[in-house]
């Protein structure tokens, strides 16, 4: 239990890591108040990642969250590259365990 308990927190960390430093859509990356700014996602990303959703289904989730919710015009090829990250986050996790 604990195990997976630790697993969930090294993914929840490195999911926050990349949406901060990689995705970052609004710009708040250097504000330190603002770094539980994309928490609200994370839970979604980390079940598409251990559920092995498609490349194009996290993409999709992303771009939604980027361009519909945010309102924002949106980086396609940013978060192309940040999902790209996230998969190799997931594979590096679970070539751990």
């Amino acid at each position: 239990m604990i195990k997976y308990l630790n697993r969930a927190r090294e993914y929840h960390n490195a999911i926050r890591k990349i949406l901060m430093d990689e995705w970052d859509p609004i710009g708040v990356s250097e504000i330190p108040v603002a770094a539980d700014e994309y928490d609200s996602y994370i839970s979604g990303i980390h079940a598409m990642l251990v559920h092995h959703e498609p490349e194009h289904k996290i993409l999709d989730h992303l771009w939604n969250i980027e361009t519909e919710w945010m309102g924002l015009y949106g980086n396609r090829r940013r978060t192309e590259e940040v999902v790209k990250s996230l998969i190799k986050l997931r594979d590096q996790i679970e070539n751990d365990c």
